[in-house]
């Protein structure tokens, strides 16, 4: 562990700020980790949704990868939006060759207006090459049905989907469970034993953005020496107090409050 903590978020740009890398960014400061980056694509992007993607050569993705771990080094990584199959194996290439131990996965498919972010050739390639590297996968309710392959609407599902996610080879599964009804229940499974972490469900608008921050917010705790579950629970009540404070950003979905009083 480096006297400096440091987090690399490999994922692409959010232009209206409130996702991607720029929500990564903006939360591995709020942890006092400093953050540095792989894009992996461009976004045309505001609070109405997505109006444009353009995905970024892979080997440039991958230059990127090598000129950050072979110089500045990280000591967690996470990755988000990884949009083709040549990408996520070039990012897998990367990590692999430095050893990457401290790895979140956030498997970005949709964004919160419903836009596609990961093509559907990428996903088998998702699981097949950055899956078996990750310390831990974060996937939400419909990430969870699309690995697991099956429908997940309640506890008992998202115990079964974690279970068979886990078989992919992630060490550890955290199955969030934020689009179900009562408590934001979210369950972390290591193959053996299920972890809950609970918080108040907030009817509020402003959440795009929810899904990278957390990642993200579990990488900074990783980078800063916490083991995954104290990570996993730090992260949870900071996401849950950016969303208590979030506020409204453009016409559309609102913005989680990344730097908070006190934190």
């Amino acid at each position: 562990m480096s006297a400096i903590p440091k987090a690399l978020t490999i994922a692409g740009s959010d232009s209206g700020g409130g996702a991607g890398i720029q929500a990564d960014l903006k939360t591995f400061t709020a942890f006092r980790v400093y953050g540095v980056s792989v894009l992996t694509a461009i976004t045309a992007q505001n609070s109405l949704g997505v109006q444009g993607v353009q995905n970024l050569p892979p080997e440039f993705v991958a230059r990127q990868l090598e000129s950050v771990l072979g110089d500045i080094g990280a000591d967690a990584v996470k990755t988000g939006m990884l949009s083709t199959a040549l990408i996520i194996r070039a990012v897998a290439s990367g990590l692999r060759e430095h050893r990457v131990e401290r790895l979140v996965v956030d498997p970005v498919m949709v964004a919160k207006s419903g836009d596609p972010l990961l093509e559907p050739e990428a996903r088998a390639a998702l699981v097949r090459e950055i899956l078996p590297l990750a310390l831990v996968v974060t996937p939400n309710l419909h990430e969870a049905a699309a690995l697991a392959g099956l429908p997940v609407g309640t506890p008992e599902e998202m115990e079964e989907a974690a279970r068979r996610i886990h078989r992919l080879g992630p060490r550890h599964v955290l199955v969030k469970g934020g689009h179900l009804k009562g408590d934001a229940l979210d369950l972390l499974f290591d193959g053996q034993a299920f972890i809950p972490f609970r918080a108040e469900r907030i009817p509020t608008p402003p959440t795009h953005g929810t899904g990278c921050t957390y990642s993200a917010a579990i990488a900074a705790g990783l980078a800063r020496g916490l083991h995954l579950s104290e990570a996993v629970g730090e992260a949870k009540r900071y996401v849950t107090r950016a969303i208590r404070e979030g506020f409204a950003v453009g016409r559309g979905v609102g913005s989680l409050r990344h730097f908070l009083e006190g934190w």
